[in-house]
Order: C-alpha cells, then sequence, then structure tokens
C-alpha cells in the first residue's frame, strides 16, 4: 500500500510539473486567439458525438470483460469455482453487448419511425438554434 501511495504521489507531482511548463509555454507564445469554430457547432452535433464516444467505449468494455473472463477460463487450471466465476463473466459480457446492440438497434428504429432517416444528427437539425429570431 505504501508503493502505491508513493506511485500516485510521484504521478500526480510529475502530471503538475509537466501542466506548470505547459502553462508557462502558453505565456511565452503571447497573444494567441482560440478558433472560431470548434468540433461541436451546435448542442445535437455535442449529444450526438457523445452518444457515439459512450457507446464505442461501452463496446470496448464489454469486449474487454468478454476478453477478461475467457483468459480466467483458460487459467483457471480445472478449479470449479475459477471456472464458474469465469463463465459468470463471460455470461454477463455477451449480454451486456447484446443489451448494447439492442438499445442501438431500438434508438434507430424508433428514429426511422419518427422520419428521421438520417439518424441522430437530422433530430437536431431540425430543431434550429437557440438563438434564432423569428
Amino acid at each position: 500500500m505504501k508503493k502505491l501511495k508513493k506511485f500516485a504521489v510521484g504521478a500526480f507531482s510529475g502530471i503538475g510539473a509537466a501542466l506548470t511548463q505547459v502553462s508557462l509555454a502558453a505565456a511565452q507564445l503571447g497573444d494567441v486567439t482560440p478558433p472560431e469554430t470548434g468540433f461541436a457547432t451546435d448542442i445535437g452535433t455535442l449529444i450526438s458525438s457523445l452518444l457515439r464516444v459512450v457507446m464505442v467505449i461501452a463496446a470496448l468494455l464489454v469486449f474487454v470483460y468478454l476478453i477478461w473472463g475467457g483468459v480466467e477460463w483458460i487459467t483457471s487450471g480445472g478449479d470449479k469455482s475459477k471456472t464458474e466465476s469465469a463463465r459468470n463473466k463471460i455470461t454477463a459480457a455477451v449480454i451486456g453487448l447484446i443489451i448494447l446492440a439492442a438499445s442501438y438497434a431500438i434508438l434507430q428504429l424508433i428514429l426511422s419511425f419518427l422520419g428521421f432517416e438520417n439518424g441522430l444528427n437530422s433530430v437536431f437539425d431540425t430543431m434550429g438554434t437557440i438563438n434564432e429570431s423569428n
């Protein structure tokens, strides 16, 4: 536990020193203006992008959990409790993958029934901007 605490303190102090150097370097650049537009130009693009990122991260986590269960199964050495634990992990990963795929399919189906053929982006495109004056 002491080694972990020393590692965490060292890592955070190293990150702090790096951030200090970055901020000093940015201050030396002078007058730097931020870009006019960013990645997400409106709230719809932001929500759609966040949903895609969450789905990709969830899929990756499901596959990592599946691989973890497979490795645990292989290394169980015939021990009944370890094999059962590995089987439960594999089953949970498969169920998670099914739930993830089903939620994405249901979302696409609902959007199709509502007439939004281009997915989630078309939902927010039809809303317009918040500050739009009529």
